[in-house]
């Protein structure tokens, strides 16, 4: 099993920018996050940063900042962990110790804003070694419900490894490569906890809920039950276990920042037996921690490797 770089002494990796306006700017407003590198010491605010977990819910992200503090024993019975990025409403931020907890919202340009605002902040807090972990949901295919996926490889809604986007007036096809080792890292945690059912596999994303995932109870259907289970099936032999909405791009702004990502995900749904989640509340609730559980353990572990955790 390969070991996180976190541990290779004598090296470091620093978050990368690809952005040469950047050095003459009098100031960077990061205004999705209502946080600036002249109004706000960044470095001493996010220096420590070492492990950042992204998700769609502002909610989900704060119960995960207060799972973390208490399994890391940085638990304040007085403290609610307020929002960093409180004077907007765009995203939520929370932070305990070397954790960083930020909501993206859901979808391709709601993240994709988030990302752009997260590497420069951390690049700007000179950050070294971080680890940037998507914990969410998805839609799985052939998985029983509660399955948790780390992907091995993000994909487009035709099966391909890369992210498109207009830049300019033209297409750039950018990687969607994740780091291998860590979800094989975060699969071994799996299995020592012995909780829940985890397999690595292929992340389809795609750009919208319903038709894009071929969906039969959108606004639109134009294609029958048929055609959609012909092309998840094709999905599915495509090596894909689940569905979502963000990992293409987070995977490719990962990539070009240097930074090691993994993206875990909890299934809600089998989309082969049907599209609208039908388990009760609670049942969906537990699923939706599993991400959250696996991922504090990884994170508590290396902590404890580094010696980065009073005993």
């Amino acid at each position: 099993m390969k070991m996180d770089t976190m541990k290779n002494k004598g090296t470091s990796r620093p978050v990368i920018v690809h952005n040469p306006y950047l050095c003459g700017m009098k100031e960077d407003i990061l205004y999705h996050f209502n946080l600036g590198t002249a109004t706000h010491d960044l470095p001493a605010l996010f220096g420590d940063v070492k492990f950042v977990c992204v998700g769609g819910s502002a909610w989900r992200m704060k119960e995960f900042v207060e799972f973390m503090a208490a399994e890391l024993g940085m638990q304040n019975p007085r403290s609610d962990y307020p929002n960093i990025c409180a004077g907007t409403d765009r995203y939520a931020m929370y932070k305990v110790g070397p954790v960083l907890s930020v909501s993206h919202g859901i979808g391709i340009p709601s993240i994709s804003t988030m990302l752009h605002e997260l590497i420069k902040l951390l690049h700007h807090a000179q950050c070294t070694d971080v680890t940037v972990l998507r914990i969410g949901t998805s839609g799985g295919i052939g998985l029983e419900p509660g399955t948790v996926v780390v992907t091995k490889q993000s994909v487009d809604a035709t099966f391909m490894p890369k992210f498109e986007q207009l830049i300019l007036g033209e297409t750039v096809v950018r990687n969607t490569d994740l780091d291998y080792s860590l979800a094989e890292e975060l699969l071994l945690c799996s299995e020592e906890l012995g909780q829940f059912h985890t397999v690595i596999g292929n992340t389809m994303c795609t750009l919208d809920f319903y038709e894009g995932q071929g969906r039969l109870d959108g606004a639109f259907c134009m294609y029958t039950e048929k055609d959609k289970q012909k092309y998840l099936i094709k999905a599915r032999e495509a090596g894909v276990c689940n569905i979502e909405m963000e990992s293409t791009v987070f995977a490719a702004m990962c990539k070009l920042s240097g930074l090691r990502a993994a993206v875990v995900c909890a299934t809600l749904v089998d989309r082969l037996k049907g599209d609208q989640l039908i388990s009760s509340h609670d049942v969906l609730h537990s699923y939706q921690q599993r991400p959250q559980i696996l991922v504090g353990y990884y994170i508590k572990k290396q902590l404890n490797a580094l010696g980065a955790l009073q005993k």
